[in-house]
């Protein structure tokens, strides 16, 4: 999963992008309002976490910017301002969920995983494709009803194909959704990881569309 984290405090942005990242989330981080309309609009998220005391723009401005432009992604509110009255705002504004600071991590976690649920209609906590089944929450997987050991990125690009099986995905693309901004990755490090979940699973499991990219391939459905 995809995440867009707002929030200009540094302490606390650096020690949510790590405990975010531990439950496997990708993580994206800005600090202000504007990158983080911008950063709305021009990527594809799962979710965001917006604080709403930013120091460019409000967090309920950016809000409404992203609603207006017509994006539709998950947001959860991260805020100090706990009176009614700016929860009722921000959920009338479009947010999908308001959680008032200091809070738990397990609790912002939890909503998190609500939110998504909610939002694609399914449960995200497993995926079942035939022969391939997939336990988000502990990153575990079976073929053909068997255990299957993988590394953190082979699952997460498995599921990336597995989520929209139909969809074929270019090199870029499944790298967006492995790795940070800050992060980068060789040239090859998609086909690497392709070529260790073809051994692991079987070599039709997932699909070389030639000149375009990969996508799920024969995997019993």
């Amino acid at each position: 999963m995809r995440l867009l984290l707002v929030e200009d405090d540094p302490l606390l942005a650096s020690g949510l992008v790590m405990a975010l990242r531990r439950a496997h989330y990708t993580v994206e981080h800005v600090d202000n309002g504007a990158s983080a309309v911008a950063a709305l609009r021009d990527n594809d998220f799962d979710a965001a976490v917006l604080d709403l005391g930013l120091p460019d723009l409000d967090g309920t401005r950016v809000l409404e910017q992203v609603r207006a432009g017509g994006r539709d992604v998950p947001i959860l509110i991260l805020s100090a301002r706990d009176a009614m009255r700016d929860r009722v705002r921000g959920l009338d504004l479009g947010a999908d969920d308001y959680l008032v600071k200091p809070f738990e991590l397990d609790e912002l976690l939890a909503r998190l995983r609500v939110l998504m649920r909610r939002h694609g209609g399914r449960p995200v906590n497993r995926i079942e494709r035939g022969d391939l089944v997939l336990d988000v929450e502990s990153l575990r997987a079976s073929w053909q009803g068997k255990p299957v050991e993988l590394q953190r990125l082979e699952f997460m690009l498995l599921k990336q194909l597995a989520e929209h099986p139909l969809r074929v995905f270019n090199r870029a693309q499944l790298e967006e959704s492995l790795y940070g901004w800050g992060e980068g990755a060789e040239s090859n490090t998609i086909d690497v990881h392709v070529h260790h979940l073809r051994k692991k699973l079987a070599p039709a499991a997932i699909k070389t569309v030639r000149g375009v990219g990969y996508r799920l391939g024969d995997v019993g459905v």
